[in-house]
């Protein structure tokens, strides 16, 4: 099994809203993924609620059968589209993949 994790640091504002309303925005698109890509094994979209500096605004810990399904969700045309629209909104965003046991 392979866990995809992203954590996206968001504009304080972008497209004539707050951090706080594209945060929602993302996160409706992110929550429709799993009912476009099958091949995803398990996928949550959280919006931070940590008043730290260092905080990230959103994370999505997802999960696949392996890297090759992986490869598949990152180029699927729903996650592409997916990432359109987060880089309307990102100013930065931190990846990890890992293998679990």
């Amino acid at each position: 099994m392979v866990k995809h994790v992203v954590m996206f640091k968001l504009h304080n504002y972008a497209e004539g809203s707050s951090k706080k309303e594209n945060a929602a925005k993302i996160k409706k698109v992110l929550d429709q993924l799993p009912s476009q890509i099958p091949i995803i094994k398990s996928y949550e979209v959280g919006l931070n609620i940590n008043s730290s500096t260092r905080a990230y605004d959103i994370v999505v810990i997802s999960s696949f059968e392996s890297q090759i399904d992986l490869e598949v969700y990152l180029n699927h045309p729903a996650h592409l589209k997916a990432v359109q629209v987060i880089e309307k909104y990102r100013e930065e965003s931190v990846v990890v993949d890992f293998l679990t046991t």
